[in-house]
């Protein structure tokens, strides 16, 4: 049975989703899994990841990125912020189209009516809705069908973010998490593999932890998988420098939170990770468009870059782990 050590900063706060999901599907699939801090105590849920916006179903996120793709024919061209995706009601895409199909379209009219109306708003920044009445692209569909799809998607949105605190109220070992700094480095060489989530509060103490050195360097040794997801990948710039005087890390391709996608979500942090890593000596690799789900793997780390990478940066764990 693999024992993986679950690393969450001992700050305000951990991103409440990435957590989540990494001890469900970790304890699912049969690992042993291990929830620390740096110092013992019990960790903070950033509040701001429990915002109903940063928990769509995944048929709804799937069906908005198939809508962007239509905006541009060069990917590159196309720069969808999170403004876009929880301001301008263009998650709620599917719902609409769904009604639309409800009322007689064919499945394709309903998407290519959708996709015309979401390239607008998309450009002029402009509501969904707004721009499909408008421009007469409703397809006959009233108002108060497309308004009442967007609260749908918000009361499924919030009842899911409130899914979320329950199943990690649930968890008792996030109450009363091991403490890092009082294991031996004997003890650190029993885990098989480390995962850090991600959140702000990851800025704040794991970059600046011996403790978590430790860890970092007893794994590496090893070769053994040593993952993080978004801001949680600042616990890599905890890790010593290697024999040859360069950073234990120098030259790994990784991801992270990119300064774009920080500018983007207010307030600014009080220091940028993406930066921080490339000028210790890492080669950021990002997703061509912000708030992509996005994991690189390289050798024994892997990295995933943002809230939205959570399930494929997790699935790349246990494969590492001949889990999945």
């Amino acid at each position: 049975m693999p024992r993986i050590a679950l690393l969450i900063s001992g700050a305000t706060g951990y991103w409440a989703e990435q957590a989540l999901t990494a001890y469900d599907r970790f304890m699912a699939a049969g690992a042993d899994v291990v929830v620390m801090t740096p110092a013992g105590g019990a960790p903070v849920i950033d509040p701001h990841s429990l915002d109903p916006v940063f928990h769509l179903p995944a048929e709804d996120r799937g069906y908005h990125a198939a809508v962007c793709r239509t905006f541009h024919r060069d990917p590159d061209h196309i720069r969808i912020t999170l403004h876009h995706i929880v301001g301008l009601e263009l998650a709620a895409s599917r719902r609409i189209a769904r009604r639309l199909v409800l009322a007689g379209h064919a499945g394709a009219e309903a998407h290519d009516l959708v996709c015309r109306a979401a390239k607008i708003a998309w450009r002029q920044d402009r509501n969904l809705v707004d721009v499909m009445v408008a421009e007469g692209l409703d397809g006959g569909l009233s108002e108060d069908a497309m308004r009442a799809a967007v609260a749908e998607l918000e009361l499924v949105s919030a009842a899911m973010a409130e899914e979320c605190a329950a199943g990690l109220a649930e968890i008792d070992d996030l109450g009363s998490p091991l403490a890092l700094a009082g294991q031996t480095d004997a003890q650190l060489e029993a885990y098989d593999a480390l995962l850090v989530p991600g959140g702000r509060g990851a800025l704040e103490d794991l970059p600046f932890s011996p403790d978590v050195a430790r860890l970092l360097v007893v794994l590496d040794e090893k070769r053994s998988p040593i993952a993080s997801i978004g801001h949680g990948a600042a616990a890599l710039l905890a890790a010593p420098d290697r024999i040859d005087g360069q950073w234990l890390f120098e030259g790994f391709r990784l991801t992270t939170s990119t300064d774009e996608e920080e500018d983007q979500d207010r307030p600014a942090p009080p220091w940028y990770v993406a930066a921080a890593l490339q000028n210790a000596g890492a080669i950021l690799d990002d997703a061509p468009a912000p708030w992509t789900s996005h994991v690189v793997v390289d050798q024994h780390l892997i990295t995933g870059q943002n809230l939205y990478s959570t399930e494929a940066t997790v699935g790349a764990v246990l494969k590492a782990l001949d889990l999945a």
